[in-house]
């Protein structure tokens, strides 16, 4: 079964974009080579959803991070290689050596690249080659999946062809024969086992790079749970592309689904949303999450509502915007998915009254699926207050703290409804009352 996210949920999460600042795939792509950075796409775009395999990510980059291993091998090497096994002579051996001598006779008469290029990219092979057995002769200790991985790699590098090959002096005059023999067997006879072995190199390539991550800024690894579980709990959480971000505490499960939050504009609901909505995608992935402790049970999706616009081109107003969108996470809801739903300020392109209606009525509707979790946050502190009465339902508030007449903000997560009331002193501080009447 796939993880269900919409594009609108990935947005407001800022989860993909290789060159947006400030994306999570940013962060961690840290890659060497473009086969690593095809993985990490991959992953980012296909979380998992059973536990086992989730853990077993986690352990193989939990090992990276503590072995703190260098990535071994030279890009530029790498290039040259994958660009020789790219590059075949023709599928049988004899046609490989009338090609390879061919071109050394060009290049003997002309200024012909090609038969250099082959050389070179046979140095190249062999170097790999060699830096991948090093490689797996350093590697200390139960790795789980991974393990099989490095044995199956060993079995190739064992092979006695590859075995004489990284043996040869690569900065010796090579015959012809023996150049054309490799080159088939790189190319053609072997070609499925050095793609294999090419992607393994990406496979590390991509776990030093996401754990090396993790250790600089100070992340961990969540722990999954199977989907009856039912729980999401996590400490010091905070948002991972927010340098010196506040960490909070957060559980929910089964008897507290539902997670009502309330706070002043700025005060950060919107960013513990994201937070929270972020670790769980990044603990879906196997990857390390911003917090010190978390444990979560496999959920089927990840569903948000944090930025609605309008849509002029739907003839959609704000407000009409959200209404679909509440609609779909109904629908989402509805469906028996063991989801993750957030509202951020529901209803807030309407009236205060027609807002606190739809935000009450929706929040006891959605509290009713047990199965799944949810995160409402709201600047109507009323609806709070009528909602007491839900058992199943936590409060808790973002503060606000006034130094004099100038609001400070915690970011720190309290129990409770909050009783801030500072917006027309906000108002005030910026003097725009003074400035219409002037």
């Amino acid at each position: 079964m796939n993880f269900s996210i919409d594009k609108q949920t990935l947005e407001e999460l800022n989860l993909l974009g290789k060159f947006r600042q400030g994306s999570v795939y940013h962060l961690f792509n840290k890659v060497k080579t473009r086969g690593g950075e095809r993985l990490l796409d991959e992953m980012f775009r296909h979380p998992l959803t059973i536990a086992d395999q989730i853990n077993e990510r986690s352990n193989v980059f939990r090992f990276f991070q503590e072995a703190d291993l260098p990535f071994p091998f030279d890009e530029q090497q790498l290039a040259l290689m994958h660009e020789y096994i790219d590059s075949s002579s023709g599928s049988s051996a004899g046609m490989v050596l009338m090609k390879t001598a061919f071109k050394k006779v060009l290049s003997g008469l002309t200024r012909d690249e090609r038969y250099r290029k082959s050389v070179q990219g046979l140095q190249a092979s062999i170097v790999t080659l060699n830096r991948c057995d090093a490689f797996l002769g350093s590697v200390r200790g139960p790795l789980g999946a991974f393990d099989q991985r490095m044995a199956k790699i060993r079995k190739i590098l064992n092979d006695k062809h590859l075995v004489n090959l990284r043996n040869l002096d690569i900065y010796g005059a090579l015959p012809v024969r023996t150049l054309a023999f490799y080159e088939h067997l790189l190319q053609n006879r072997m070609r499925n086992e050095i793609e294999e072995l090419m992607q393994f190199i990406y496979e590390i390539d991509l776990n030093i790079s996401v754990s090396s991550v993790a250790k600089q800024r100070g992340f961990m690894y969540a722990v999954a749970f199977p989907p009856e579980s039912n729980i999401l709990s996590a400490g010091e959480l905070r948002h991972p592309c927010i340098d010196g971000a506040v960490g909070n505490i957060v559980k929910m499960d089964g008897q507290q689904n539902v997670v009502f939050l309330t706070g002043a504009n700025m005060a950060g609901k919107s960013t513990l949303m994201k937070s929270v909505g972020i670790a769980l995608y990044m603990a879906h992935m196997g990857f390390p999450v911003a917090a010190a402790v978390m444990e979560f049970s496999v959920r089927d999706g990840l569903y948000s509502s944090i930025n609605v616009a309008d849509n002029i081109g739907l003839g959609y107003s704000h407000f009409y915007a959200e209404v679909v969108r509440v609609k779909q996470a109904a629908d989402a809801a509805a469906s028996g998915k063991r989801l993750l739903l957030m509202f951020d300020e529901l209803f807030k392109g309407t009236n205060v009254k027609d807002a606190y209606d739809g935000t009450l009525a929706v929040t006891e509707a959605f509290s009713e699926y047990r199965e799944c979790l949810f995160i409402v946050s709201t600047h109507i502190i009323e609806v709070g207050e009528a909602l007491k009465q839900m058992g199943n339902i936590q409060f808790v508030f973002m503060p606000t703290i006034m130094e004099g007449v100038q609001p400070r903000y915690t970011y720190k997560l309290e129990q409770g409804i909050t009783e801030d009331r500072q917006g027309m002193l906000i108002i005030r501080n910026e003097g725009i009352l003074e400035m219409l009447e002037s």
